[in-house]
Parts: structure tokens; sequence; C-alpha cells
């Protein structure tokens, strides 16, 4: 068994899986370039089918007007917290396989998987580097498609907020119960061998 930030996994793992978990409180202070491109530089080492490495990252750092603009795409209860970050990303992931010869692109099966993948990295990264990385599905998809000119053929996975977490107070008062690591179902729930139980 494994504990660490008041979490305990049945089996004994590294503590980095306990340590990382999705606040919402941020403190809205600046990130460097060089600290978000290490995150991503660990989600690009994520593995792929093919090694194809499908993922793309459409990254702003607060205080930018991309940063603002893709803050924007998120819906109005995510843009409450996530204006805080000190950066945002949007994991997107290209739905083809196409050849490195010019051979004919054909359908993925494994494009969200992969880049599902280079989210995790990601975000065991941002814990190693003292930062917390939260990822989200409340997005206007089709405004961040036209805001970040989504090519054919991709898919925007999610969003994801980082950065060093702050004092849950600054949260609606509904939001700081809720701000802190919650728990998993038990191994036997979700794991089963040979068939589904």
């Amino acid at each position: 068994m494994t504990s660490s930030n008041n979490r305990t996994a049945s089996k004994d793992i590294h503590p980095i899986f306990l340590d990382r978990w999705s606040p919402r409180a941020f403190t809205g202070e600046t990130m460097t370039e060089d600290a978000l491109h290490t995150i991503l530089e660990a989600g690009h080492w994520a593995p792929s089918a093919f090694n194809y490495q499908p993922w793309r990252f459409i990254y702003a750092l607060k205080g930018t007007p991309n940063f603002d603009a893709l803050l924007g795409t998120l819906i109005e209860f995510n843009q409450s917290w996530a204006k805080n970050a000190s950066a945002l990303v949007f994991v997107v992931s290209d739905t083809l396989s196409r050849p490195a010869d010019g051979g004919e692109a054909k359908p993925s099966r494994s494009h969200s998987f992969d880049a599902g993948a280079a989210w995790g990295y990601m975000a065991l990264q941002a814990i190693h580097l003292g930062y917390h990385a939260h990822g989200m599905t409340g997005v206007d998809f089709d405004k961040a498609a036209s805001t970040i000119n989504l090519p054919e053929g991709f898919h925007i996975e999610a969003a994801v907020a980082i950065g060093k977490m702050g004092d849950k107070s600054i949260l609606p008062e509904g939001l700081q119960a809720k701000e802190e690591p919650n728990s998993r179902k038990p191994l036997s729930e979700v794991a089963f061998e040979g068939r589904f139980a």
C-alpha cells in the first residue's frame, strides 16, 4: 500500500500518482514558457500506435491575448476558476493516420487513446515541477475550433488549466468543499480477468 496526499492506494505505487489531482484554485502567478514547454515535452514522450504521435498542444500563457482567447472558449463555469491558471493548453488529436510517404490517410483507431496518454504524462510532469493540471471538457468546442484554427481531420480532446495551487477560499463557497483530492473505486470494480464480471 502507498499513502500520500491524504490518499491510499491498495498496491505499492509511486506517490506521484496519488499526488496528482485536479484542483480549481490557482494562484494566478506567471509561469515561464520554459516550464510550460517542459510539461509539454513530457506529454510528447507518451506512447502512441506506430509512434504516430497524433497529439497537438495549443497553448497560451496567462497575461497574453492568446490566453484570453482560449479562456473565452471555456464554458462560463470553467472560466470562473481557470482565469487564475498560469497556462491553458488544448489537447488536440489527429483523427487520421497520414503516411509520411504521402500515401492515403486512413482513420486512426487510437488517436484519442494516444492523446489521453500524452495528457497523463503532462499532468505527472506538472506535479513534478510543483504545478497542478486540471483537464476539462466544459468547452464550447465549435468556438474553440474556430479560435485555434483547427485543421480538418483534427479533434479537440480537452482543455487543460495549469498553475500553482492556490487557497481554496478564492473559490465560490459551493466549490470550496470539493477542493481536495478524491478517492478511486476499488480496483476490483474496474479490473476483471478475462472478461467483464
